[in-house]
């Protein structure tokens, strides 16, 4: 077992840590969910991600993102993985650096137990749930994240049995309404800490 493993492994304890390590999650968008996302759950010691995204990094993802400065202009999901490995070298990832469609998502993310939704588009949010909802997965989504404030107003709803909505439904990105780093992380790291409950406390593996 790694150091890493070792030091998580008091936190998380040793059959939790085993059912974790088994899981595998994809995670579609690398964007400020995304990214943020993947960080918490490698952070939690899940080592088997799938991350889709087409997408750049760009200076305007800084704000929110989990990417730096001299990774600007490299596909996010490559800079993405380096930086989840430079918390644990031992996770593995599998990279789509194509636009998702509803039959891709099919095809990526078919031997996840869990799909974390982390798109900007609202079709491509609807076709990714519609896609998942009835497999059995656990998918997590979200809906309002945008601008600053009113923290308490994001919630977590139990839609179906696996799945899960997170945000404050209202707060789409709009002028005067940007999406800023302290909103999409807390909205990131509930969906983390729903996959983290959601193996431990309920998934059967």
């Amino acid at each position: 077992m790694s150091s890493f493993y070792k030091a998580l492994e008091k936190y998380i304890g040793y059959d939790n840590l085993k059912k974790i390590k088994k899981v595998k999650v994809g995670i579609a968008g690398a964007g400020g969910l995304g990214s943020n996302c993947a960080q918490y759950l490698v952070r939690s010691g899940f080592k088997q991600l799938v991350l889709a995204d087409f997408d750049m990094v760009d200076y305007t993802n800084l704000n929110r993102q989990f990417y730096f400065l001299h990774q600007v202009g490299m596909h996010k999901v490559e800079a993405l993985e380096m930086n989840l490995k430079n918390i644990n070298p031992g996770i593995a990832v599998t990279k789509v650096t194509e636009r998702l469609n509803k039959d891709s998502m099919g095809k990526y993310f078919a031997d996840c137990h869990v799909v974390v939704e982390a798109f900007d588009d609202p079709r491509c949010k609807r076709e990714l749930v519609e896609t998942f909802m009835s497999t059995g997965k656990l998918v997590v989504a979200a809906s309002g994240i945008a601008g600053w404030g009113r923290s308490d107003e994001i919630k977590v709803r139990r839609v179906k049995n696996n799945l899960y909505v997170v945000g404050d439904f209202v707060s789409e990105v709009r002028e005067n309404c940007p999406p800023v780093s302290p909103r999409v992380n807390i909205v990131a790291a509930k969906q983390a800490d729903i996959v983290l409950n959601w193996v431990i406390n309920e998934m059967d593996i």
